[in-house]
């Protein structure tokens, strides 16, 4: 007979009493997240078949193209591509990339010591924190920020500095201002241009003066670079690696999933300072063995071949917006024409604004249009009174989320 003391898996043994889990700080110390009631929400929509719109995540829904899928599925059949791959990725893969940033930015970067292949930007991002930060260091952060621009940090237990993104120049006063006051010095600035939430986008002589600040106050900067691939009306977003000494001083972080809607797939790159690198390389030595390595195969024919394909999918993200802001301020909404990315930053307009913050904003449209988006709260203090909508939906889509909004905003709040 099985002595259901020694048998873990027996009903007696599940009914024990339990100790409880104390988690490690890091995590204790997480702020709550605030999306979380919106997507429970739309979740409970979704099951009771409500077709919900979602703008809420910028998360590309088109797929890449055919013959790309069709090179995955043909390296998924090789058996030697399911072995453990090369943490910082397979050297076809980091020369390809390196071509790339040659071609569109006249930047010359050893494959070998300047380029890492990560499992997307955001774990690029993360680990490079890790590698870089520890007790006692400080980061600048553009604000509003992408939420991992900041817990990242806070999880490699540094300290975060917030700084309003928004106005480029008065973002580099108060750069130059912060390092002059603080001691000991920031170790790191992180950029993010295209910036994720607002759109705000840059001349390359931004990052010559960053360059110059970098080596006046001695940090470093880590660029995000996620929504490169997307610029419009002629913008070209300029990489921060394309300005003179800019490899010296810091990194840039690049990804597939925007411009190739490799999403899913988790392909990002790393690329720059050789000892920034180094560190990265390190970490993620112990944390990962890399990218599947048919994946990577396919990332390299995109890259190699597919740049009609990016610029396909950049003029539909064009139409797209085109088609979000026009249909805005129709209904009376005060929304900018952003130059780059995949969101729409929109103040809440009045006379909503100054009566509901925006996570309530938001679950209204939600609640009462069918329409998920992004509630600038979610992305620190600086983003209350707009909404981020993302350009993930087709036109048609689009323009039913703005006749829903338009219906949903018809009554003055406060009045029966």
């Amino acid at each position: 007979m099985i002595d259901p003391r020694t048998n873990p898996g027996s009903e007696e043994h599940d009914s024990t009493e339990h100790y409880d889990l104390e988690v490690a700080p890091r995590v204790r110390n997480l702020p709550p997240y605030l999306f979380g009631r919106i997507n429970e929400l739309k979740y409970r929509k979704r099951r009771a078949g409500i077709d919900v719109i979602d703008l809420g995540m910028g998360n590309p829904t088109d797929p890449p193209e055919d013959w790309v899928i069709d090179k995955l599925c043909e390296a998924a059949r090789d058996a030697r591509n399911h072995r453990y791959s090369a943490a910082t990725g397979i050297y076809n893969l980091r020369r390809e990339v390196a071509r790339r940033y040659q071609a569109r930015f006249g930047v010359r970067l050893d494959p070998d010591q300047e380029i890492v292949a990560t499992i997307g930007s955001k774990e690029g991002f993360s680990h490079m924190c890790l590698a870089l930060l520890g007790p006692g260091d400080t980061a600048l952060v553009p604000a509003p920020s992408f939420p991992v621009h900041i817990h990242a940090i806070a999880l490699a237990a540094a300290n975060v500095i917030s700084l309003d993104v928004r106005e480029p120049s008065a973002f580099l006063a108060n750069v130059a201002r912060t390092c002059e006051s603080l001691e000991p010095r920031p170790k790191i600035l992180v950029l993010n241009y295209p910036h994720n939430p607002t759109a705000t986008v840059v001349e390359r002589a931004f990052f010559e003066e960053i360059v110059a600040l970098a080596r006046k106050y001695r940090f470093f900067v880590i660029h995000d670079f996620a929504y490169g691939d997307l610029g419009f009306d002629g913008y070209q977003p300029p990489s921060f690696l394309s300005v003179k000494g800019a490899t010296g001083v810091g990194c840039e972080f690049t990804t597939m999933s925007k411009g190739y809607n490799m999403a899913g797939w988790r392909v990002g790159f790393a690329a720059g300072n050789r000892e920034m690198l180094a560190a990265l390389k390190a970490i993620k030595g112990y944390y990962d063995y890399g990218i599947f390595q048919a994946v990577q195969v396919a990332a390299i024919v995109a890259l190699r071949h597919g740049e009609e394909g990016r610029l396909s999918q950049v003029a539909e993200y064009q139409r797209r917006r085109d088609t979000l802001v026009r249909g805005l301020k129709r209904i009376g909404w005060d929304v900018d024409l952003p130059r780059a990315g995949m969101f729409v930053w929109a103040a809440i307009p009045e006379p909503w604004r100054s009566q509901i913050g925006s996570i309530d904003f938001a679950m209204k449209l939600l609640e009462e249009a069918n329409v998920a988006v992004s509630p600038g709260r979610g992305f620190g203090e600086t983003g209350e009174g707009y909404l981020r909508l993302a350009l993930v939906e087709n036109e048609q889509r689009l323009q039913q989320a703005v006749r829903q909004f338009g219906r949903c905003l018809r009554s003055t709040p406060g009045v029966p």
